[in-house]
């Protein structure tokens, strides 16, 4: 008669640890070879194994729960940085924009001061113009008056 046995499943079941979730069998060969097979129920594994894994389960429960809120908090820590950061550029945009203005309103006050002048160039460039003109027209009528005084010389 050969005998044997064993435990169903290759490791513990779910990380549970050994003898947890698995049954336990055993078998027989008569001379006949006629198989007798018989089987147990899986017994509870003992108290202190079950406290032991649960103490296992919370401890890493717990690490991964403390990973995630720190990961979290970087997260906030990283934006409260990125608004300060943001906040003063913004800051510094402002006062540009503030200095542009003043310098925009002491241009404009510069340009206002110097206008009488402008309109002084203006007159002046038309009557530069007008002068022109009329030097053009002098021009003309001198050349007229010379063509006729070599006309009557010549007669």
């Amino acid at each position: 008669m050969r005998t044997g046995g064993g435990m169903w499943g290759e490791g513990a079941v779910a990380g549970l640890g050994p003898g947890v979730g698995r049954d336990t069998y055993s078998f027989s060969f008569d001379s006949d070879d006629a198989a007798v097979e018989t089987a147990e129920e899986a017994k509870e594994p003992a108290e202190a194994d079950i406290t032991e894994l649960c103490r296992d389960m919370f401890s890493k429960m717990a690490t991964y729960l403390t990973g995630e809120l720190t990961a979290t908090s970087e997260d906030y820590k990283l934006l409260e940085n990125m608004n300060k950061l943001t906040s003063l550029k913004y800051l510094e945009m402002k006062d540009i924009a503030i200095n542009i203005s003043r310098n925009l309103k002491d241009l404009n006050q510069k340009y206002a001061g110097l206008q009488p002048y402008l309109d002084q160039i203006n007159v002046i460039e038309e009557q530069v113009a007008a002068l022109e003109q009329a030097a053009y027209k002098l021009d003309a009528y001198s050349k007229k008056l010379e063509a006729k005084y070599k006309k009557l010389e010549k007669r």
